[in-house]
């Protein structure tokens, strides 16, 4: 690496530093404002919420990476440009795209660690933060347990368990309920095809019940409709639909194979999976967009563009993206295109965009 990589290197990874500290900082005090009263009526102690913001900490660095990396690839170069040391690179016949290779292979670097944070360190850090809010602040006690195909559910007497969850329908599928006495001995078993969540009530369907205590034998009956009095609401089985985008890509891509397998489309789920993909690249798609943006202003450039590029870009960005997604959800776009449209067409326009700045 020459001595001019290491510069233009270095101012970038300096602004990045101040850029994510203060996105992350400004993230925290709102989390902040809006966390703490909740969790001190909970009875919550200093400790518990302490450890709550830190594992809070690697989703986000993780949400505000993109915009930090497209603002400080914006403010290297009009902070060059200002100070006339893009001139004097030219000058010396160092090219544009010479100049602006440091930072490309950064944002390749930093979308690959934040592939990798998605991947291995935000499921992890999401589960300490549930169970810390959950558990330790709420005082609740952690009755379900996702395992990869299996749900598990033990409310007073019964024991649930469900091959899959639909959360769109509000439907259980593959249920086995299990009554047990003091001694945990079986007193009957329930089996069903399904089970429907409807005003507050769960509600078996085609269901077939053993008495293991009939003096005949466990003789099956079978029922075409009963509704079941389980303490299992709906929120506690729409975890993984309200919170996947903290779930890994192997658990997202298992969940969806089993819908699918279920019978259920799972346009959702694949969207998750390939978003989980697509969206640390977003990092090196802000460097390609930002680098045409600050060089086409040259000296007129600075703080004040470098911020204002930044929000209009960034805001771009994400309107596109949270519209193709929300096609993907619904099924419209497959969930390939889905994740990747607003990659692939800010990447397009940020090559455009290069190829018309004058070199």
């Amino acid at each position: 690496m020459s001595i001019l990589d290491r510069y233009i290197a270095r101012t970038w990874l300096r602004l990045l530093v101040l850029c994510l500290c203060g996105f992350v900082s400004l993230y925290l005090v709102i989390d902040l404002i809006e966390k703490i009263p909740r969790f001190l009526r909970a009875g919550g102690v200093a400790g518990d919420i302490v450890q709550y913001f830190v594992w809070k900490i690697p989703e986000m660095v993780s949400r505000t990476a993109s915009f930090s990396i497209l603002m400080a690839t914006l403010l290297t170069l009009g902070t060059l440009s200002r100070d006339s040391e893009i001139i004097a690179m030219r000058s010396c016949g160092v090219s544009l795209l010479r100049i602006s290779l440091p930072m490309l292979v950064l944002g390749v670097a930093a979308s690959i660690l934040l592939l990798v944070n998605a991947e291995f360190v935000l499921p992890h850090s999401y589960a300490q933060t549930e169970l810390i809010d959950r558990v330790k602040i709420k005082k609740r006690e952690d009755h379900v347990t996702f395992k990869r195909n299996n749900i598990w559910f033990r409310s007073s007497s019964m024991i649930l368990q469900a091959r899959l969850f639909e959360p769109k329908t509000r439907t259980l599928s593959g249920i086995v309920l299990w009554n047990v006495d003091n001694s945990m001995n079986p007193v009957s078993r329930i089996d069903a095809e399904s089970a429907v969540y409807s005003d507050g009530h769960w509600v078996l369907n085609s269901a077939t019940q053993k008495n293991f205590l009939s003096v005949s034998g466990f003789e099956p009956h079978a029922v075409p409709s009963m509704r079941l009095d389980l303490n299992l609401k709906i929120e506690d089985l729409k975890i993984l639909d309200v919170d996947a985008d903290n779930l890994s890509i192997r658990t997202l891509k298992e969940y969806a194979e089993n819908l699918k397998r279920g019978g259920y489309r799972a346009y959702r789920f694949l969207t998750m999976m390939h978003t989980k993909i697509a969206s640390p690249f977003a990092a090196l798609i802000m460097v390609v967009l930002g680098i045409p943006f600050a060089l086409r202003n040259s000296r007129s450039g600075g703080l004040a563009m470098g911020i204002g590029a930044s929000v209009g870009i960034g805001f771009a960005y994400f309107v596109v993206n949270a519209v193709l997604l929300s096609y993907g959800r619904s099924g419209v776009l497959t969930p390939i295109i889905a994740a990747w449209g607003a990659n692939i067409l800010f990447m397009l326009s940020g090559i455009w965009l290069s190829m018309k700045v004058k070199g």
